[in-house]
């Protein structure tokens, strides 16, 4: 969503909201009064832009969330009600979140990858994690997710984590560059297997002279 209102250059009404009173303010001085009148047809024009930009904003809230959930924002006038509203339900308070992002860490901890699980639905499942994390403010450093990719994968890929490991500066090492070397090398062990069960099945055809002699020897059987 945060993309989203940054794309239309909304994020600013979303995050800091706008002033919805027009109120003159009681004990305005007479000098402010004529100040403000006199600026009135600009300030006019500015805040009908504002306006229509909040309200793009909030119509793009409303249209995000579900039949459900829309009840519980109906009632907001500003892109800056309806998304504070759902952040104190959805993101939680302070306590909140920190009971949340210690669950999260020690999921990431424990998380390895099976040993019959491809590495797509792994790195899927490790970088959701990794990215609720970063919603509740908790930041996790190149190396340490480097780290975490090379000791999390079963014994199948120690290999590739040990040529990563003595051929690569961890601490430069971009995670994408991991990514993409133990995408590489799943690769090479699916050919693997692929050719180890075309030999498993080249194995079991049968010689077609022998096949012709057994066949041979039944039909004299029956006679």
């Amino acid at each position: 969503m945060k993309t989203i209102f940054k794309s239309y250059g909304l994020w600013e009404f979303v995050e800091k909201g706008v002033e919805c009173s027009d109120s003159k303010g009681a004990g305005e001085s007479d000098a402010k009064k004529k100040e403000r009148e006199e600026l009135s047809d600009a300030e006019k024009m500015t805040r009908i832009e504002v306006f229509k930009k909040d309200a793009k904003a909030l119509g793009l809230i409303q249209g995000a969330v579900s039949d459900e959930i829309f009840p519980r924002i109906s009632h907001e006038d500003t892109s800056k009600g309806a998304w504070d509203i759902l952040m104190q339900e959805f993101h939680g308070d302070k306590q909140v979140r920190s009971v949340k992002l210690q669950g999260l860490r020690r999921e990431f901890e424990y998380t390895r990858m099976k040993d019959d699980e491809s590495l797509y639905v792994y790195l899927t499942k490790l970088f959701d994690i990794i990215n609720q994390m970063r919603s509740y403010g908790e930041e996790l450093s190149r190396q340490r997710l480097v780290q975490k990719l090379l000791i999390s994968l079963p014994s199948a890929y120690d290999s590739i984590c040990s040529v990563i490991e003595h051929s690569k500066d961890l601490d430069v090492f971009e995670v994408q560059e991991v990514v993409a070397s133990l995408k590489s090398f799943e690769l090479r062990l699916d050919r693997h297997s692929e050719n180890k069960t075309e030999k498993a099945f080249a194995s079991l055809s049968v010689n077609p002279k022998l096949d012709s002699c057994i066949c041979h020897k039944i039909c004299l059987v029956k006679e």
